[in-house]
């Protein structure tokens, strides 16, 4: 077996040979030894550590065994290969289960990184994280994110495959395999994303529930007595009960039941000893979560007739569970596939590549700057208008929610791969666009998923969706349910991956349905995590750069922050239209130098220019600047930074109709923010409660500037 780029990998000498009168021959081992190589591996290298989780993996060999070795298709050689079947550990805490495969199977993943686990730097963290092992198709960790990144990753499966195959040209054709246990159970998203995943009929999403009935606190009868079989084959799931998770062929015959159902995903519902053989740690919760200790390993590898040290697996084991020779072949045949589909339909044989390889069409570009040109040429000749108005006139202005859908509009019919959704608040989100199409159990095609009330789910298919690849995915709820749907927000900017949150409905100026719907610390929480890109437009030039850059973001998920009311639109020259994208440029500028610098965002940019024109009136030297992304903004140069806010003018003042503390950095003590939730009325007797108008606005700058 070749090892290039693999590292060492230690092995025992051969562990027997059997003799006939013919000849001598290798041996073959049983798949009970190929599965105690997972245990002791695991074993080892928790002890190790000193913390892990051993008992997951010892009690899920078997199953991982016959799983990797006559079902799963992947190639450790490539990675990226499009076709490859999905394997997803959402149960992450038993990391080295994981570790244990790719590296027997033969990913670059050395004796020496196991022996790392848990180290700083290493390949093998505590929990599986995507871009750090080679062979993670996604972090995990926080349970039942796992399972529903399966959803999202089976949904880009079937909707890839009903896009771009064609009669005898089958080109996408994977499936999505899923290990679950007891906790990933107990958490809600494990219902949100399986009732949707019954409800689309997702035949090729298998899920492998370990049931070994002990978490952290022990035995789960106590916390935990669903009838989880039951609870599936309510959502539309296939199910097989009561399987013997440590009989490879109990476990065989049930894989084979799944993959003959596919109308539906499965749930193989498992039975098994967790840290199986430990003689008195194994079945208990003393396996869970530590080191099982060095005489119970010892003990635990006699009764596994494991002799040999520490890290050891002899060669011929390293032999049977090597892939990378199937793999290739797997992938050969996958190409020649491929190159008689790119002969036949070479025009959807480029498309797919494309999409592939996360590639924009060549026409984006220029498509996506003229958009933001004539949406700034709109403002301009809005803002005249509304400037102009007479009593009783329409208003022409528009909310950022539907100069969201303009952008929708706009970008989406030359982006077949923004696929989008709304958690049951379509028209509300405005998420929906012209050429939108329901994705649905018969029309896997379709480009928008109505997610129903699942904020969390959506949020975690989302990343499954990103993860999986060929898809750009957006989905959109109120920003106040943020707060459901946060952790899948925070995996998406941990794991550095493509997703566009659209929250609306951003401040107290939704107006009636009261402080639940209003959000207050929600922009400030939101921007609080690393490598999310926040945006609070103001109008819909502002909302077309956002959206713009948000597509064209390839290491990050981007929050679009957007109004329910209607806002003003600016006017703006075109050097600023280009500084759009730098996140903050300054949009009014008085007689330099300036005295006074009103930094603003959103709905609250029109309050902040009305504030500046009524002080400029009276002799005041005022910019106003709006700041539509911090985080885009400090990722300019100083020089840039300086420019827009020059040191040397200290006084400033933010405006932002939510929690002020994230503004102390940019504006001192001083600031116009809130520190109490909202109330129920309409949206402007709400911003005027608060003091957010023009003329409170001004008349407390006025007092301030006179002091």
């Amino acid at each position: 077996m070749g090892e290039a780029g693999l590292g060492p990998r230690r092995r025992a000498r051969s562990i027997r040979t059997v003799s006939t009168p013919q000849r001598q021959e290798a041996y073959r081992p049983t798949r009970r030894e190929l599965a105690n190589a997972i245990r002791v591996l695991c074993m080892d290298a928790v002890e190790r550590a000193k913390p892990g989780h051993p008992g997951a993996p010892m009690g899920m060999a078997d199953i991982a065994e016959v799983l990797w070795n006559d079902y799963l298709r992947h190639n450790p050689a490539n990675r990226r290969w499009p076709d490859r079947d999905r394997f997803v550990m959402s149960n992450g805490h038993g990391s080295m289960l994981l570790y244990s495969l790719l590296h027997l199977t033969g990913y670059p993943l050395s004796v020496d990184d196991l022996k790392a686990f848990r180290r700083l730097h290493s390949k093998t963290p505590g929990h599986p994280e995507y871009g750090e092992t080679p062979g993670v198709e996604n972090t995990t960790g926080p349970l039942g994110q796992g399972l529903a990144n399966a959803v999202g990753m089976a949904i880009a499966e079937r909707s890839l495959a009903a896009r771009f195959n064609r009669p005898d040209h089958e080109i996408v054709d994977h499936y999505t395999y899923v290990t679950i246990g007891d906790g990933c159970l107990m958490e809600g998203i494990s219902h949100e994303a399986s009732s949707l995943a019954g409800t689309l009929g997702l035949g090729k999403l298998i899920a492998i529930y370990d049931a070994n009935g002990i978490s952290i606190d022990g035995r789960i009868e106590g916390w935990f007595t669903d009838d989880v079989a039951g609870r599936f084959a309510a959502y539309g799931w296939h199910v097989v009960p009561a399987i013997d998770g440590h009989d490879p062929a109990a476990i065989t015959k049930a894989i084979d039941a799944a993959r003959a159902v596919t109308d539906r995903p499965s749930l193989l519902v498992c039975r098994t000893v967790i840290g199986w053989p430990a003689p008195t740690k194994g079945g208990t919760e003393k396996a869970h979560g530590a080191p099982l200790g060095r005489e119970e390993v010892i003990q635990t590898r006699v009764l596994l007739g494991w002799p040999y040290p520490e890290f050891v697996v002899p060669e011929e084991i390293y032999a049977a569970w090597d892939a990378t020779g199937r793999g290739q072949q797997y992938e050969d045949e996958w190409n020649e596939r491929f190159g008689r589909y790119r002969r036949a339909h070479s025009e959807l044989a480029a498309e797919f590549e494309r999409r592939s390889h996360r590639e924009l069409p060549p026409q984006w570009h220029a498509k996506a700057q003229a958009f933001v040109e004539n949406a700034c040429g709109e403002d301009a000749r809005i803002a005249a208008q509304w400037a102009a108005r007479q009593p009783g006139g329409k208003d022409p202005r528009m909310a950022t929610r539907e100069a969201s859908r303009r952008c929708l509009n706009a970008y989406a019919p030359f982006l077949p791969e923004l696929l989008g959704g709304s958690a049951d608040l379509t028209e509300s989100n405005c998420t929906e666009w012209a050429g939108s199409r329901a994705l649905s159990s018969v029309t896997p095609d379709g480009n928008y998923i109505h997610y129903g009330v699942r904020e969390f789910a959506m949020s975690a298919i989302m990343n499954g969706l990103a993860l999986h690849g060929g898809f750009i995915p957006y989905g959109g709820t109120f920003l106040v349910f943020s707060d459901y749907a946060r952790n899948a927000v925070r995996l998406a900017a941990l794991m550095g991956i493509q997703g566009i949150f659209v929250y609306t409905h951003d401040s107290i100026g939704l107006g009636e349905d009261d402080p639940t719907h209003q959000p207050i610390e929600h922009a400030a929480s939101l921007r609080l995590i690393p490598h999310l890109s926040v945006w609070r437009p103001c109008d819909l030039g502002e909302t077309a750069v956002a959206w713009r850059l948000a597509i064209e973001r390839r290491d990050g998920p981007t929050a679009l922050l957007l109004t329910r009311q209607k806002v003003t639109p600016q006017a703006r020259t075109e050097e600023q239209i280009g500084a759009m994208a730098r996140g903050a440029y300054v949009l009014f500028d008085g007689p330099a130098p300036p005295e006074v610098i009103l930094l603003a965002t959103g709905s609250e940019v029109e309050l902040a220019m009305g504030a500046a024109r009524a002080l400029t009136a009276e002799g005041r030297r005022v910019r106003v600047v709006s700041l539509p992304s911090v985080d885009a903004f400090e990722a300019q140069d100083q020089a840039y930074r300086d420019a827009v806010l020059p040191p040397a003018v200290r006084k400033r003042v933010a405006f932002e109709a939510g929690i002020g503390d994230h503004w102390y950095k940019f504006v001192g003590l001083d600031g116009v923010g809130l520190s109490d939730f909202g109330r129920s009325a309409p949206g402007e007797a709400v911003f005027a409660h608060f003091g957010f108008t023009v003329e409170d606005i001004f008349r407390t700058l006025r007092t301030w500037l006179a002091e």
